[in-house]
């Protein structure tokens, strides 16, 4: 658990994550994806309404000016277009408590930055891939020689890396420890998401932190001193989730995505977001 003193990076990180949380609830409030013009698919869903709980960040949902984005919100809004399913977006940054409001029936699916593992396979239902992605360390290069105090997996033995708590990032950094035979300290953050993390490395406030790399790249271009070049996993399959009983809702969103993924709305999502 992270006990860290409120330092002006851990400060800054929380009023940017109050005010961004705050305006995607208050631009989220009554907003629900549907159309009336589009047939209903004849897979049903048996839900009137789906709750999607959303993560905030740059590729799940995010705000630019007056505008919301992000590859996860806009593939989501192509599905409900073309099969006139309703969806609220419920913006969320903690993960380990989104994952119990899936258990429990508060939310219906789970988007999130999360890669599809044995470790979760028990619990919950993943869809299809959306897209593919890995694990990278984040860290700061030396200001004045520009080199990284990490410069390959083996030089976290006896380290300390920050991951999001109910992430499985915890489970891959345990298994590089038995790789390399050596101990890496597990620190679990319980209250901010991938973005933050990197935010906190850029600070100073934590030493180095492990997120996906598509996350890490969309924000180190404003940021020159952060490193991303030492890969934690290999390439993994990044899917949504949902209760483990909600075989009917997982099936419907397989095809939907199947159907979205071999049209031009998904490659020129890709062009948009990826490259």
């Amino acid at each position: 658990m992270r006990e860290l003193k409120a330092g002006k990076g851990y400060m800054f990180i929380y009023i940017l994550l109050l005010a961004a949380t705050l305006t995607l609830m208050l631009m989220l409030r009554n907003c629900y994806d549907h159309s009336s013009n589009t047939s209903r698919s004849p897979i049903s869903v048996e839900k009137d309404t789906i709750n999607v709980a959303i993560e905030y960040s740059p590729l799940s949902l995010y705000t630019y000016k007056d505008t919301l984005g992000g590859f996860n919100y806009d593939l989501l809004r192509i599905i409900a277009r073309r099969h006139g399913i309703i969806l609220k977006y419920h913006p969320v940054v903690t993960l380990s408590k989104t994952l119990d409001g899936l258990k429990d029936g508060t939310y219906d699916v789970v988007v999130a930055n999360m890669p599809k593992t044995t470790e979760y396979a028990d619990s919950f239902l993943f869809t299809k891939p959306v897209y593919l992605d890995r694990q990278v360390l984040v860290q700061l290069k030396d200001s004045i020689t520009g080199k990284c105090h990490i410069t390959s997996q083996l030089d976290l033995a006896g380290d300390t890396v920050w991951v999001v708590a109910g992430s499985p990032y915890a489970s891959r950094i345990s298994n590089l420890a038995r790789e390399i035979g050596d101990t890496i300290y597990i620190a679990e953050e319980p209250l901010y998401g991938s973005e933050q993390l990197f935010l906190l490395v850029a600070t100073g406030e934590i030493g180095q932190a492990v997120i996906n790399e598509r996350i890490a790249k969309t924000m180190s271009k404003n940021y020159p001193l952060i490193d991303i070049s030492t890969g934690i996993s290999f390439t993994q399959f990044q899917s949504w989730l949902m209760n483990a009983n909600d075989t009917i809702l997982c099936d419907s969103l397989n095809v939907w995505i199947d159907e979205v993924k071999a049209s031009d709305s998904y490659h020129q999502l890709e062009k948009r977001y990826f490259k």
